[in-house]
């Protein structure tokens, strides 16, 4: 399995340039995590963009589905990175995974992956959206479910 997920709702630039998740993006990925943890979803690492809100994001998740274990920082999972070296990477792990990530990057790859085109996500992403991809022999990359935050509130 792989998970995409966008990072939580973030401030502004003017806010805060750093922009770090809102308390509603904190609360929404906390409901995030531990509505996944009590699916049994497990994953053998969570890795982040290393952008503050992506790595609050992976941090809060990881607690629920890593506990014990840090996210680790990915290059390449920046919002308007190419796909194709991550998809890259993702092919090197056998075991699941989570990237939390940003638009349109995470968009991008559900699309190059599910329809074979970047350009054509299969899914609707928007801040604390998780998105469970499998792999199945003959099909490929299918989407196997998908959660929105407004779902868990």
């Amino acid at each position: 399995m792989l998970f995409l997920v966008q990072h939580g709702e973030a401030t502004t630039k003017d806010q805060n340039p750093d922009r770090p998740l809102t308390e509603r993006g904190e609360v929404d990925i906390r409901n995030l995590g531990q509505f996944l943890e009590q699916a049994g979803v497990r994953v053998e690492t969570v890795l982040e963009s290393g952008k503050l809100r992506a790595r609050q994001t992976a941090e809060i998740l990881s607690e629920y589905l890593t506990p014990g274990l840090a996210p680790e920082e990915m290059a390449g999972l920046g919002a308007t990175q190419p796909v194709g070296p991550v998809i890259d990477k993702i092919r090197e792990r056998d075991r699941p995974i989570m990237l939390v990530s940003h638009m349109p990057l995470v968009g991008a790859l559900a699309g190059e992956l599910v329809a074979g085109a970047e350009d054509r996500p299969p899914v609707a992403f928007r801040p604390g959206t998780a998105v469970a991809l499998e792999w199945a022999e003959e099909q490929g990359w299918q989407v196997a479910w998908m959660i929105r935050p407004e779902l868990l509130r």
